[in-house]
């Protein structure tokens, strides 16, 4: 017997052994992790705001000139058809008297030119009138009657013009502010006075423009009286400002008060308090994103799974994108793991390591 064959059969044996094992998995990925931290906000800090009129009207004279006097201040109730203001009334009378003046001339024109018309009717009835003559003076009675008619729109408007140097209120109200001064050369149209109506009141408030992009359609809001806190009232969204301030990036918005506390005068200072739960929202890194870190809209997201250590796409909602931060709206529950970076070098049900996460 060949003494090499019970070691060329253990040395087969141990190939084949070697050739029927599996190969070994890849070992668990490193990753790093945002733990998820949703931000359901159902209170917020007071802002102060303040008591304003819903109505509010701003006024002008409709003719140029110089403001003469000015017979109320600001904090003054009128009344409906209360002078408020006048101009120099100088230019318009004398425009006044000079069309009141060729509406005479009109008129006396014109009765001279139906005399003649009806001379010359009776001499062509008579036999001793010539047509041309009749023909000459119905076309001078006709041309002197568009005449007057023209004097006395003139007039009418001169009168008118008069009328526009006294500045009256439409309404009954309360005078807020003036815009021009007595000895004011003005325009017409330009801005004299503020009038409001005291009746409705609002509450009248600047938010960060994040937080009101987070207000449900039926917030509601707490308002108070800085000075006597215990006068309070609900109000509801009535009117909210397209675009935030460039500056202070807040939005104006103007509150329905379900009633009015005796206190509520038109200026006071109240706080304002949201009442309403807002949308849930949490803070993600950029570098989330799977694909294109810069999207907004639909997006999606590795989220881990802590039991089996495996990453799965999630889609998310991305309400803001900017400098390197999400805003993320639908899509993630408070507490889960987001991987925050090489999101593009993993794929579906990959098995990872989280122990070297990091969390912010």
């Amino acid at each position: 017997m060949n003494p090499q064959l019970p070691r060329l059969a253990f040395l087969a044996l141990v190939t084949l052994v070697g050739c029927s094992r599996e190969p070994e998995a890849p070992p668990p990925r490193p990753v790093l992790f945002v733990t998820v931290k949703a931000d359901e906000v159902r209170q917020v800090g007071r802002f102060a705001g303040s008591i304003q009129a819903r109505y509010e009207t701003t006024l002008g004279f409709r003719t140029n000139g110089r403001i003469a006097a000015r017979n109320l201040d600001v904090g003054d109730s009128v009344e409906k058809n209360t002078l408020l203001a006048t101009l120099d009334p100088t230019d318009q009378q004398n425009a006044l008297l000079s069309a009141k003046g060729d509406a005479s001339r009109a008129e006396a024109e014109w009765i001279d030119a139906q005399a003649d018309e009806r001379r010359q009717s009776e001499l062509l009835a008579r036999g001793v009138g010539a047509q041309a003559n009749l023909d000459q003076a119905r076309t001078r009675l006709k041309t002197s009657r568009a005449t007057l008619d023209q004097a006395r729109s003139a007039t009418s408007r001169a009168q008118d013009q008069l009328g526009y140097t006294e500045l009256r209120s439409d309404f009954a109200g309360v005078i807020t502010q003036w815009h021009a001064e007595a000895g004011q050369v003005v325009q017409a149209g330009q801005e004299v006075v503020t009038l409001v109506r005291p009746e409705v009141k609002e509450a009248v408030v600047d938010l960060p423009d994040d937080l009101v992009q987070r207000l449900p359609a039926d917030a509601r809001f707490e308002v108070s009286a800085q000075l006597a806190p215990e006068d309070r009232t609900t109000g509801t969204v009535r009117e909210l400002a397209p675009q935030a301030d460039a500056t202070t990036r807040t939005r104006r918005i103007r509150l329905t008060l379900a009633d009015a506390p005796p206190s509520f005068h038109l200026g006071t200072t109240v706080s304002v308090l949201l009442t309403s739960p807002v949308a849930p929202r949490s803070s993600l890194p950029a570098t989330a994103l799977i694909g294109d870190s810069t999207a907004t809209g639909s997006a999606k997201v590795w989220v881990i799974d802590p039991q089996k250590r495996q990453v799965h796409q999630r889609e998310v909602e991305v309400l803001r994108n900017r400098d390197g931060k999400l805003v993320v709206g639908k899509g993630l529950a408070d507490g889960e793991r987001v991987v925050s970076a090489g999101v593009n070098s993993l794929q579906e049900g990959q098995v990872v390591r989280i122990d070297e996460g990091t969390q912010p």
